[in-house]
């Protein structure tokens, strides 16, 4: 009988104050516009970004995204008392080698790739043993070429070099790579993230400044930059799922319970308290979660976005937080009744509020209580499909 998927949907209100979390081509504050209305409005990849390397520093077990792999080989080569010619020439292998056809490169460049690899950092110290092991192959066959002959032959072990290339780290499971050129190193992303949008009307403001000249001479009129930047305020809402069966897909089927519930929990964590680095220094918008809210469901994930296509107008007394939450509550309401319970395995929350939010199910003291309480829930067995 078939099983459905399991997701963890997480979603939060975050109120940030004057900031620009994420510009566009004008150094300008992003904005959408949706239900008639401007909002504010932070990339997928602008957040998603300061999660992935506060999870990789967590585990100390950093990865990058580079085009530069074989001009970064051949560096560490010539550090270690390589010849140049021999250097670059092994360096080229990375992409030559890789496969039947090798890797799309550009060799005026060092060879760096065309596409962007995403891979634990130290596969590049792995490379380097790679081609040190191979060197009396590696300069027999730089010592056979001719000028005149501009194609360079496979020589490095394409199986020893996939293997190395398509390695993994936990943040790579967790938000996937492409990797087009060797199949076998595309990892389907468990992790989907939503944009960032404000949950009323918020239009960019203007502040202009000025910067001072310090050591000003003689008529001098004292300002020497002036400048308008602008910024927003917003209630964010901000949405993302963990396909809890793929993470464990993409961890294999060696992979013990606990590693998949700590990565969860650690993926929560960080997805509550990072902050995209956007203007950071001059606006400093450090603040937390007014709400955060998840559902642990089978068969599909479900964002609440849509409770907020009506603009969230200010209380009397004003602000946009208390109305924003319980436009969430009073849509996670809706949810419960068009769906019923059947999916709905755990669902909970937490925030700045003592007290329990109707309708969002079981409230927790705080945010590490509620990562705790999403791994676990999330580890439950899955209930067959045709079963209550």
């Amino acid at each position: 009988m078939h099983t459905p998927a399991r997701f963890l949907d997480l979603h939060i209100l975050h109120p940030v104050t004057a900031a620009n979390l994420n510009r566009d081509e004008d150094n300008d504050p992003k904005t959408i516009s949706y239900g008639n209305a401007i909002r504010a409005y932070v990339s997928p990849q602008a957040w998603k970004r300061p999660i992935r390397l506060n999870v990789e520093q967590e585990l100390g077990e950093h990865a990058a995204r580079t085009r530069m792999v074989p001009p970064l080989v051949a560096r560490k080569l010539q550090e270690a008392q390589w010849p140049e010619d021999l250097a670059a020439f092994a360096s080229a292998q990375i992409v030559h080698s890789a496969k039947k056809g090798g890797l799309k490169h550009n060799a005026k460049e060092g060879y760096r790739t065309q596409a962007m690899l995403y891979l634990p950092k130290d596969v590049i110290d792995d490379l380097v043993a790679l081609c040190q092991k191979h060197r009396p192959e590696l300069e027999e066959a730089l010592a056979a070429r001719t000028p005149r002959k501009k194609k360079i032959d496979a020589v490095l072990p394409a199986k020893d070099l996939a293997a190395h290339l398509t390695r993994r780290t936990a943040s790579i499971n967790l938000f996937g790579r492409m990797f087009a050129e060797l199949p076998a190193g595309h990892v389907e992303a468990a992790v989907q993230m939503a944009p960032a949008f404000s949950v009323h009307q918020s239009d960019p403001q203007p502040d202009f400044f000025t910067a001072v000249e310090d050591l000003p001479q003689d008529g001098d009129a004292g300002s020497a930059h002036l400048q308008t930047a602008f910024l927003t305020t917003s209630v964010f809402y901000r949405f993302a799922t963990i396909n809890i069966t793929d993470l464990h897909h993409n961890l294999g089927p060696g992979a013990p319970t606990k590693t998949v519930n700590d990565l969860v929990e650690l993926f929560v964590r960080h997805f509550i308290l990072s902050m995209p680095g956007g203007k950071k220094t001059s606006t400093a918008p450090h603040t937390l979660p007014d709400l955060v809210h998840y559902a642990v469901r089978d068969s599909r994930s479900i964002s609440y976005g849509a409770a907020f296509e009506q603009p969230v107008k200010a209380a009397p007394q004003g602000g946009y937080t208390a109305p924003a939450r319980q436009a969430l509550a009073d849509y996670a309401a809706t949810i419960s009744r068009l769906l019923g319970p059947r999916h709905l395995v755990a669902h909970g929350h937490t925030g700045t509020t003592t007290k329990p939010v109707k309708d969002l199910g079981t409230h927790h003291e705080s945010f590490d209580d509620l990562a705790t309480a999403c791994a676990a829930a999330a580890a439950t067995a899955p209930t067959p499909a045709g079963r209550p």
